[in-house]
């Protein structure tokens, strides 16, 4: 018994480890080019947690791939004040809606929930200073 709960503690940490190769939001910052006047930026994120791991469903915005939901990751884009939604889909869609604003930067926070038959992604808006307090120790997980 105690090797299989070993075993499966081992499988659960190689699954959250493999969000942590990129940098942090404190050295990302530094590299990042400044926004155009007509864009603002969006952050997706989601915690370090062995909860879910294996459920990494792709994020769409607008119905175009921007990113991935990864256990400890995070990923930015850029793009023109407007009216937008995210989506994932593993089980069944879900999704958040949002207007962005030029020069505004919004935080979506992504989570795993169990489902019927595997996993799902929820998402969430969150105001900046939460969001920047839970991201700290994240990696980058964007190309």
């Amino acid at each position: 018994m105690r090797r299989r709960t070993f075993l499966a503690a081992a499988i659960a940490a190689l699954l959250v480890g493999c969000a942590t190769s990129g940098m942090r939001p404190s050295e990302l910052r530094a590299t990042m080019a400044p926004l155009k006047p007509d864009e603002g930026r969006i952050f997706f994120y989601r915690a370090a947690s062995p909860l879910g791991a294996a459920v990494q469903p792709e994020i769409k915005l607008n119905g175009v791939a921007v990113g991935t939901s990864k256990p400890g990751g995070f990923f930015y884009v850029d793009r023109p004040a407007g009216t937008y939604e995210a989506h994932a889909a593993t089980e069944v869609d879900r999704m958040v809606s949002f207007a962005l604003a030029p020069g505004e930067t919004k935080y979506i926070r992504t989570s795993p929930s169990f489902g019927v038959l595997i996993g799902r992604i929820n998402f969430e808006l969150m105001n900046p200073s939460e969001a920047e307090a839970q991201m700290a120790s994240l990696h980058y997980t964007g190309t």
